[in-house]
């Protein structure tokens, strides 16, 4: 059973009880991230998620992680383009204290200028390490070209030189109109008595200010884009991507037996076809990229360069038998087995509940029952997929992004 209720200050709670669990997590969710930044400020959303954990009044950094792991719980953060989730999963019994806890990081973290300078540095790295990566740049870099000049393509850690030049001033700022009790949600799920979670809440975090929520960002225009960049590596990484569909969209349930046929396991067609009997590459897959105002579909493969055109050709070659001929009855029937298989046992969890309620509630405003996506997944047709395969898997508007080893790739030819 999930009901939602609210703070006195605002804040909507959704509270799912799971009493065959010994287990519970809690998560805040605040509805910013780089989508709601500007040129200026890109990284802010990023930075803010770092610095709570840095030191409230009460505690240091240190004392924040010694507090979690003394009731053998764990506690972490992340900032995505949409939202910034603050949460904890602990033992039912335990869960007093992971509440307080992340209620004092919400409320009472100082943002020292001397912790805050420290972190810049440690952002720094982490965008490094960003950079060395040629999997994750081929991905990231490919949407900021697609969304150019627009904050849905901005990446979520910033530019390094807006890392340094943010200030406390600017952060806090930042936090009064986006940290306010109409841009968040809380979600709790797991054994819990709800009753008492309200009332530890209530105590924690109803000192949040009140305030408005804050729109989504526009939708962004898809422009089809190439990059490219070389980097000092074996490999060449290629990523093909597609103007897809925004989250909510009813043909996201079509996407999702297109996705999982094309790429999305080992025995999908790019796996199988170009993997296991060309053997042209070890990593090939598909994958979506949904958000609330856009989406796209991705390729991703991982060869040595000199397989790159017959990789491309042969993504090809599958997409067109796709739109031209469809799926397979056992095709359709095996991919929503396994789409059923893995939502029914990604809700057996405490954390995976807490987390698709939490979302679902800050982006959506409503959560589709479990049974109800399973029924929509069910009732979609072969003719639904191809229709999906023939809108939107067109070659000559898709975006192309090559990062890794292109000393021998003739990139004219190629792109040609």
């Amino acid at each position: 059973m999930i009901n939602s209720k609210k703070l006195s200050n605002g804040i909507t709670v959704v509270l799912e009880t799971m009493p065959y669990l010994r287990s519970a997590a809690f998560g805040v969710w605040v509805k910013v991230g780089s989508s709601n930044e500007n040129e200026k400020n890109n990284g802010i959303s990023h930075i803010i998620e770092h610095m709570l954990f840095k030191g409230t009044q009460k505690r240091t950094a240190r004392q924040i992680a010694d507090d979690m792991s003394r009731i053998g719980g764990d506690i972490n953060a992340y900032t995505s383009k949409e939202c910034t989730s603050f949460y904890a999963v602990t033992l039912d019994e335990h869960l007093p204290v992971a509440i307080e806890i992340i209620g004092d990081m919400l409320n009472h973290s100082l943002i020292e200028e001397k912790a805050l300078k420290k972190e810049k540095s440690v952002i720094i790295e982490e965008i490094n390490m960003y950079d060395d990566s040629p999997e994750d740049l081929v991905h990231e870099m490919l949407q900021m070209k697609i969304w150019d000049n627009h904050p849905l393509g901005y990446q979520i850690s910033g530019k390094k030189e807006n890392v340094r030049a943010i200030t406390r001033q600017e952060i806090l700022d930042f936090m009064a109109q986006y940290y306010v009790s109409g841009n968040i949600v809380m979600s709790v799920a797991g054994n819990i008595d709800e009753d008492e979670v309200m009332e530890l809440l209530e105590k924690h975090f109803s000192g949040i200010p009140a305030g408005p929520r804050q729109p989504s960002c526009t939708a962004p225009a898809y422009h089809p884009s190439i990059y490219t960049k070389k980097k000092d590596v074996e490999q060449l990484h290629l990523n093909i991507a597609f103007e897809s569909v925004k989250a909510d969209a009813e043909e996201k349930y079509a996407l999702t037996i297109l996705n999982s046929v094309l790429g999305g396991g080992i025995n999908s067609r790019l796996f199988q076809i170009i993997r296991e009997n060309l053997g042209l590459t070890y990593t090939i897959y598909s994958y979506g990229s949904s958000y609330k105002t856009a989406g796209l579909l991705h390729i991703y493969g991982a060869m040595n360069p000199n397989q790159l055109e017959k990789v491309f050709i042969n993504c090809f070659d599958i997409i067109e038998d796709l739109k031209v001929n469809g799926l397979t009855e056992e095709e359709l029937d095996m991919s929503k087995e396994q789409i059923k298989t893995e939502l029914i046992m990604g809700n057996e969890s405490a954390k995976n509940r807490m987390n698709s309620n939490g979302k679902s509630i800050l982006l959506k405003n409503y959560i589709v029952p479990l049974e109800e996506t399973i029924n929509k997944v069910e009732e979609v047709t072969k003719e639904e997929v191809m229709e999906f395969a023939q809108t939107y898997l067109v070659k000559e508007n898709c975006s192309l992004s090559l990062v890794g080893n292109l000393e021998n790739v003739d990139k004219l030819k190629f792109l040609s």
